[in-house]
């Protein structure tokens, strides 16, 4: 098997998309050689631990709600031509995610990383929830058959919640500086929402044993 490391924060707009495009590659290829791991980058990671309202986030971080609007419409578009369902009008916090990023590496000693991360994607661009609450979190466990009441007692106190930060500035020491970047075997860097006919291309010449970035 082969390391596919993927930097993600799950209120990332691209990084839903980019899960979807992988997605897509993997199912059309189920000999993948693949082994998945999730790592922590948080998008804000001075955002108070209540979060803040999504509106006044958004026209802060783009200068006004025209602006707001207009960085938006890639994300509409491509969403849209990935088939996703994206409520955004919805989503009425934008959390913390520490928590959310304790959940995922919670759910990789159960081997439930992945049904975990669609969970919180689902949950906060789908039905609009905090992710930063931890009844939605403890919701998302147990969707993705983790027991629920352990990760409420988890979420409750401070475990790896160092790590997750400790992690989040390593990979900026890494330089890495936006999500998703996929990492493959440990060294080849596949920033950005890439389309389901790269990692087709990707998985193809690891089958035949070339460098897929040579």
């Amino acid at each position: 098997m082969i390391q596919l490391d993927i930097f993600s924060d799950p209120i990332c707009p691209w990084c839903y998309i980019g899960k979807s495009h992988l997605d897509r590659a993997l199912e059309a290829n189920p000999d993948h050689p693949f082994q998945i791991r999730w790592l922590p980058f948080m998008l804000n990671p001075a955002m108070p631990a209540e979060g803040m309202d999504r509106r006044a986030y958004l026209e802060g971080k783009f200068g006004g709600k025209k602006e707001a609007v207009d960085a938006y419409m890639p994300v509409h578009q491509h969403a849209e031509a990935a088939g996703l369902a994206m409520n955004l009008d919805d989503i009425k916090t934008t959390p913390n995610t520490v928590d959310a990023h304790r959940l995922i590496h919670w759910a990789g000693i159960e081997e439930a990383q992945t049904r975990v991360v669609s969970g919180l994607f689902k949950a906060y661009f789908v039905d609009g929830r905090d992710i930063g609450s931890h009844e939605v979190l403890a919701d998302v466990a147990d969707g993705a058959g983790m027991d629920a009441s352990m990760v409420l007692r988890l979420l409750k106190t401070d475990e790896d919640k160092r790590d997750i930060v400790e992690r989040d500035a390593s990979a900026r020491g890494m330089g890495i500086n936006s999500v998703p970047t996929f990492i493959v075997a440990g060294k080849h860097a596949v920033p950005g929402a890439q389309p389901p006919e790269l990692w087709a291309q990707v998985i193809e010449e690891l089958r035949q044993g070339a460098d897929p970035n040579s």
